[in-house]
């Protein structure tokens, strides 16, 4: 038994010690937000955070992060109120598709956290990292300075 706290509840999987994060996640506790895109590390749809910081949870054995604190979507911020990068986002409409809109939000909350001031430089290269098709780069990254209060 592998014990979590994901989204800031304690729960307990019964898992294979080398099973990936992302499979817990989404499989057996039903969270649909962090995304299973390359299963590499390279794209970013599966990106959560662990103990704050930004993670490719498709590279992390469960066991690896046991004891620590687990954020996805679902905990970063709730419908009635959403967390600003997730309200600024909608606001700028910085999303097609949605499939890499996770891990954007995601790397976008970790960067704020880390930087609440950053400038469009400091979005673009961490952003950098996260893949999407859709060409909706310019609006993400004027969603992640609205998020910072950097634009109105």
């Amino acid at each position: 038994m592998i014990n979590l706290s994901v989204n800031g509840k304690p729960v307990s999987v019964d898992v294979p010690p080398d099973t990936r994060l992302i499979y817990v996640l989404r499989n057996d506790l039903r969270l649909n937000g962090p995304k299973l895109g390359c299963a590499r590390g390279q794209c970013g749809a599966c990106t959560v955070h662990l103990d704050g910081v930004a993670a490719r949870s498709c590279q992390i054995p469960v066991k690896a992060a046991e004891g620590r604190a687990i954020v996805t979507l679902e905990g970063l911020g709730t419908a009635a109120k959403p967390h600003p990068v997730q309200a600024a986002f909608i606001a700028e409409q910085a999303l097609q598709c949605g499939y890499c809109t996770n891990g954007m939000i995601m790397q976008a909350a970790a960067l704020i956290a880390a930087n609440p001031s950053p400038t469009e430089s400091d979005v673009c290269s961490m952003m950098n990292a996260n893949l999407c098709r859709c060409g909706c780069q310019p609006r993400v990254v004027r969603a992640v300075l609205k998020a910072a209060g950097k634009v109105a």
